[in-house]
């Protein structure tokens, strides 16, 4: 396609708005096991509102103009993490990426997030991240049984020492924007990390000594290089470096 024209030209502005579409360039990197040796770059001219998210350009790719592309998205409201995907070089997802926070004078590239195995165009195998969040045992662990009828009570104030880390969404966009993980297949990455200080530093769990432990690990904590490129991914916020050098202390320390 000749995207020169193309990614500049506006298209009509229309009645009921007043808000001008925009005809953008997306170069979509593209994969198909049954036929592709390696990955291939396809561009696509998509016509959008700057209110428009990525996400609704793959959708006008997929349903207009080429069905066969391939990628995953359920919630499209930023709470289900499934759209997870690298945009311009960065990790983001595309329920939350604005057309109007992107250049369009130049083509956006899709693709997808790295350190994963590629299954399928912007879609990877996220078995081996979520078998890292399972190895660090990521649920309530307590030797007393709560009282019939009752809530375990925690303070507001036990409460604020982990509340960052309950926000993740399991995106893995922090994992996968890791160079760590790109080179290390072995390691926990931080979104596991985050998972696992979500319950070290919760004052209703009794096995912290035990996350801990499974951290304290060449592939565990001490393998975070601390690039801030994972606290820069989350999509949610979260602190990740930090919460990951809270888990190192708490490491030294021996306990929480």
């Amino acid at each position: 396609m000749d995207t020169t024209d193309a990614t500049a030209e506006a298209s009509e502005t229309t009645a009921d708005t007043g808000i001008q579409s925009f005809i953008v360039t997306f170069n979509v990197r593209r994969f198909d096991p049954e036929s592709d040796t390696e990955p291939r770059w396809v561009d696509y001219d998509v016509e959008l509102y700057p209110t428009d998210r990525v996400l609704d350009a793959l959708h006008k790719i997929k349903w207009e103009v080429d069905g066969s592309l391939a990628f995953r998205r359920s919630c499209a409201h930023g709470i289900c993490g499934s759209d997870a995907m690298r945009i311009n070089g960065r990790n983001r997802l595309a329920c939350k990426t604005l057309i109007k926070d992107l250049d369009i004078s130049q083509p956006i590239y899709v693709e997808a997030i790295k350190g994963l195995p590629l299954e399928k165009d912007l879609i990877v195998d996220m078995e081996p991240f979520f078998a890292s969040y399972r190895d660090v045992q990521p649920f309530l662990i307590s030797k007393t049984k709560a009282e019939p009828g009752k809530e375990r009570v925690q303070s507001i104030v036990d409460r604020e020492v982990f509340d960052d880390t309950t926000k993740c969404i399991l995106c893995a966009a922090c994992t996968s924007s890791c160079p760590v993980f790109w080179t290390d297949g072995q390691y926990f990455g931080p979104a596991a990390i985050v998972n696992a200080h979500r319950f070290i530093f919760d004052s209703r769990d009794d096995a912290a000594d035990v996350r801990l432990d499974i951290l304290n690990d060449k592939e565990g904590v001490w393998r975070c290089r601390t690039t801030f490129n994972c606290s820069e991914a989350c999509p949610r916020g979260i602190e990740v470096t930090k919460a990951i050098a809270e888990v190192k202390q708490a490491v030294l320390r021996g306990g929480r």
